[in-house]
This record gives C-alpha cells, structure tokens and sequence, in this order.
C-alpha cells in the first residue's frame, strides 16, 4: 500500500541559512489510494533562540510556549525516519520554503532525509486561481469548496490537514491532474 506525508512547519523567521529555526512540525501519513489518514505527528520544538516579531504575528507562537519542549537534535531523527517509511511527501509550499528549510536543519544536525518523491501543492494546483499564479493554501481550499478558519491557520497540524483534504478532493475531482509513479 503506498503511502504519502503531508507535512508544515512553523519557524522563528524565513532563513534557515541565517540561523532561522522550526519550531513546530506537523505531518499526517495517508494511504495514497484512498486517502484514508493512517497516523500523524506533530511537535513543537524549542529553537534555543528568538522567534521574529513578523514571524510570531503568522504563527503566533511565542518563545514562553516552546520552553521545556524537545530540541530540533531530539526531534530530527524522528522525522528522518517518518519520511523513510513513506513513497512520498507533500507540502505546500514545499518546494520553496518547506523542504529546503527541514533539508538545511537536517543538514545542521547530521542527519539525511530519505530520498522520496514530493509533490508541492502550491505549484501543482495554479489551477486554483483564476489568473493561473500559484494559490495561498487559504485560495486552494476555497477553490474546492472547504473553509479556511483564520483562527486556525498557520499551525502546522491544521495546515496539513486542509492540505491533505485539499489534495485528495483534488485528486477525485480532476482525474490525471495529480499524476506519480504512485498512481500506476
């Protein structure tokens, strides 16, 4: 049975390479074929430093709420291994934030992510806006008839979630627009 991992995380700013931290990853593993959620994983993370004013106001996580919690070091091997277990990962926004951020944090610590297919729900569904560009996940969900609770979003659990009905509901009502090794 195929499986795939949808997967956010919240951060303390936009550049890992400038010493940025996650402090929150949220993953659900589905099977591929009937999208029933077979588990999920989410984890808030203590990032040893501040977290940006303008980041903060996105996710409204405060540094007070991440004390006591494990280090990126405790939490890392984890993840390695959720993401060795599946056939592919998805994430929006994945190509150009998500995955470079958690390959870079990865990298920091030691550890390698399993080489696995990904899918990036912000670049593979412009189908969701009208004029083409690559939709906000909030203009993706709209696009399929689903609400986007502001009060909810930006926590990485509820952001996967939508995702991941967003992708399935995709997937049933546009035949052949989502198209992987996965699917033969």
């Amino acid at each position: 049975m195929p499986t795939v991992l949808g997967f956010d995380l919240e951060t303390t700013g936009l550049s890992a390479e400038k010493g940025h931290r996650i402090i929150e990853f949220g993953c659900i593993v589905h099977d591929f074929h009937t999208g029933k959620a077979l588990g999920k994983f989410e984890q808030r993370i203590d990032p040893k430093r501040s977290i940006d004013a303008k980041a903060q106001e996105v996710h409204g996580i405060s540094l007070d709420e991440l004390k006591g919690m494990p280090t990126w070091e405790e939490v890392a091997p984890k993840i390695a291994k959720l993401f060795g277990r599946v056939d592919m990962v998805i994430a929006h926004n994945g190509i150009g934030f998500d995955l470079p951020f958690l390959l870079t944090e990865m990298d920091r610590v030691g550890i390698d992510l399993p080489d696995v297919e990904i899918y990036d729900t912000m670049i593979g569904c412009n189908w969701a806006t009208p004029d083409g560009k690559p939709p906000s996940l909030k203009e993706l969900a709209q696009s399929l008839g689903f609400t986007y609770d502001l009060s909810k979003a930006h926590a990485a659990i509820y952001d996967v979630a939508l995702m991941m009905q967003c992708f399935f509901t995709a997937r049933n009502k546009y035949p052949g627009f989502i198209v992987t090794p996965l699917d033969k």
